[in-house]
């Protein structure tokens, strides 16, 4: 029974949302974004097409005879978000710049750049909703944010606000296009590239106005 238990843990794909679901249900949700926003090792975990698909299976329209429902994932995926920003800016207040500089991986401190840029030109609150939207940036930013000395009542404020608005947004979405369109699973694949596509957009067009602001003439005045 243990060596069965132990082949299920080994063939479960942290990066397959449907293998995620299948194998773990709601506590697997809470798990994942916890890591995803409050551990600096969780920056690769699949936060946006998880939540997604997530809708999708409580609609019966992906996952196969995965069924989960809707109220478990909504509160799952709330309490793993809120949980994981919170404790992500408590490491962050305790262990500062430190966190970051221990990483040797590149599109992590590309992440760090892109959230001081965000808390930087938006200010705390526009931010911290904003980075919920952004995968890596949304792992940085928390910790960051503690580092800087963004006010706790501020980070806690706006960090639940962009919580809930990320997880309740994705997953919604998810019901109700698995609720509308018969044998949406049968596309699940595209549109789960579709919502990471999106979910890099905003990242990709910072990129490129942080370019073209350096490239301009009075950048340097």
């Amino acid at each position: 029974m243990a060596a069965a238990q132990f082949a299920v843990a080994q063939a479960v794909n942290v990066l397959d949302a449907r293998s995620l679901l299948s194998a773990y249900g709601a506590i697997g949700i809470a798990v994942v974004l916890f890591a995803e926003t409050g551990l600096l090792v969780g920056f690769f975990l699949p936060g946006d097409s998880l939540l997604f698909t997530a809708g999708l299976v409580c609609a019966g329209g992906a996952g196969g005879s995965v069924h989960l429902s809707l109220p478990q994932v909504l509160v799952a995926a709330a309490v793993g978000a809120l949980a994981g920003a919170q404790f992500g800016y408590w490491a962050g207040r305790r262990g500062g710049r430190a966190l970051l500089a221990r990483s040797r991986a590149r599109k992590l401190h590309e992440g760090a750049a892109r959230a001081e840029e965000l808390l930087t030109r938006y200010g705390h609150a526009k931010a911290v909703v904003l980075a919920r939207f952004v995968p890596v940036v949304r792992t940085v930013l928390n910790p960051l944010a503690g580092a800087l000395d963004v006010p706790p009542r501020v980070f806690t404020v706006w960090q639940l606000t962009g919580g809930l608005l990320w997880t309740t947004g994705l997953t919604l979405g998810g019901y109700a296009l698995g609720s509308s369109i018969p044998n949406v699973d049968r596309y699940l694949l595209p549109v789960v590239a579709l919502i990471v596509l999106v979910s890099l957009t905003p990242l990709a067009l910072e990129a490129r106005r942080a370019r073209a602001r350096r490239a301009s003439p009075g950048a340097s005045q």
